[in-house]
């Protein structure tokens, strides 16, 4: 794969888009919920034919069909410049398993009609997992998925290869990122393919070095624009705070995430230069010796002191928060230092930030709220806001279930007005209204930023503050570039 010129080599090729695919090249548009199977003879470039397994992930389809690879490779023109696209392409994930010995970009592009030169940047992107042995099929799984399932996994078969030697069939079953695209594939390895990874365009438009807040010998503290991800998603560890702070250092090894914040929000994030230091970080942490001091932009006033929910423990969104104890579920405190009233962002500062409004009707006045956090669980300081009623301004998430339980309070099933539930499935059913009056996860800037980070460490006290959050920015230029 040829090197990009110097001058773009900070910048990430733009992904082909599957829309210039001739109608006979494009797969099934598939998604990942509802895992299929699908067979089909594909014609390798420097042998004969052979088949090849090709696990489909299609929520819509409830039968697997045969399916006809390309037999040329007249593949579309594919032009690597940026831009990056501005928007996602919807989620696609194809599952494979080779049926005899491969090498792994030839295989995916073979098997899903794909330009090499694009199945090359999904493995820089690290979109492209392998595991020695294929998972179990989900219950819903078709009946041809089961058998060949039953096929590659069969005792006989894994006792022939020497890879698998030694190891169970979970510890066999464990995926890995693939890092080469020569990466050889033994028979019966599976494939999946995030086909259109999450991007993230909003790093193309920084001035990374201006980010910087601190360079030390073992860390570099970030301020973090709002709409990028600290240390990447799982199909696109690239285009990561940590990567375009690596290359803006002109720093030989890429930085390490010690911790993260949410993609949508803003302020300290600390990278670290070495595994020990991460290490060092990771122990702070878990002892709770680093101290984590928000600003949230609220849509009404929240009361100082200390604030109790408990969350769920579901790890997915939307999270969930009860002010009484469940049985399991996590303890979620922060406490409200300050709580000061501020002009409402202008529809000029809305604009310039894409700050989604969630149809809440413009104020005269918004609040900014002073948080120290105190237990840091995913998504803590949003959920609980918005439970009391104050959600964080352009959080789509929560601040469209804060507006729903403002007009009928008895639809969050734990809030103070819940109804009497007869039977666990009209509870079930209950949650399951309350979860879907949430929205969706914000893919712009909300009100919240880390504004503040410190510890102690061996007899030394580090601190450090990030800039002025966007809602106070005098101008609008100065996050921008």
């Amino acid at each position: 794969m040829p090197k990009p010129a110097a001058s773009v080599a900070s910048l990430l090729p733009q992904l082909w888009h599957r829309r210039f695919l001739p109608t006979s090249l494009v797969p099934r548009a598939l998604s990942s919920s509802s895992p299929l199977l699908t067979t089909h003879q594909a014609p390798r470039r420097r042998s004969p034919l052979s088949p090849s397994t090709h696990l489909a992930a299609a929520a819509a389809v409830s039968t697997a069909t045969a399916v006809e690879a390309p037999t040329t490779t007249q593949y579309p023109v594919y032009d690597r410049l940026l831009p990056c696209p501005l928007q996602d392409d919807p989620p696609r994930i194809e599952h494979l398993v080779a049926r005899e010995e491969e090498v792994a970009a030839d295989f995916i592009s073979r098997s899903l009609g794909l330009p090499p030169l694009y199945v090359e940047d999904l493995i820089k992107f690290g979109a492209v997992y392998y595991a020695l042995v294929a998972p179990q099929p989900p219950p819903y799984a078709a009946p041809e998925h089961v058998r060949i399932f039953r096929e590659v996994t069969d005792p006989s078969v894994l006792r022939r290869r020497a890879s698998i030697k030694g190891k169970t069939v979970r510890e066999a079953q464990k995926t890995f990122r693939v890092t080469d695209p020569n990466q050889l594939l033994e028979a019966g390895t599976y494939l999946r393919v995030h086909v259109h990874p999450k991007r993230f365009p909003r790093c193309y438009e920084i001035d990374w070095k201006s980010r910087v807040i601190a360079v030390a010998d073992d860390y570099v503290v970030l301020d973090k624009p709002a709409a990028t991800s600290v240390g990447g998603a799982t199909d696109n560890i690239e285009e990561s705070c940590a990567v375009f702070t690596s290359r803006a250092l002109g720093l030989e090894t890429p930085l390490m995430t010690t911790h993260q914040i949410d993609n949508c929000s803003e302020g300290c994030v600390v990278l670290s230069k070495t595994k020990e230091f991460c290490s060092v970080f990771h122990g702070l942490i878990r002892e709770k010796q680093v101290k984590k001091v928000y600003l949230a932009l609220t849509t009404a006033p929240v009361s100082t002191g200390i604030i109790t929910h408990y969350m769920r423990p579901v790890n997915r969104a939307p999270r969930l928060v009860s002010e009484d104890h469940i049985g399991k579920w996590y303890l979620c405190q922060m406490e409200v230092l300050d709580c000061k009233k501020v002009p409402w962002p202008s529809s000029l500062i809305r604009k310039a930030y894409n700050v989604n409004d969630c149809g809440w009707p413009q104020q005269e006045a918004a609040y900014e709220c002073k948080i120290n956090l105190l237990t840091g669980k995913t998504h803590q300081i949003r959920a609980q806001l918005a439970a009391i009623g104050t959600p964080i301004i352009g959080d789509s998430a929560y601040m469209t279930a804060a507006m729903a339980a403002i007009a009928n309070p008895s639809i969050n099933p734990f809030g103070r007005e819940s109804l009497s539930y007869s039977s666990e499935e009209e509870k079930e059913a209950a949650v399951e209204a309350w979860i879907a009056a949430h929205g969706k996860e914000p893919k712009s800037v909300i009100g919240l930023q880390a504004s503040e980070i410190s510890w102690n460490y061996e007899g030394e006290h580090h601190s450090y503050k990030a800039g002025v959050p966007w809602w106070r920015q005098d101008s609008v230029e100065s996050d921008l570039v």
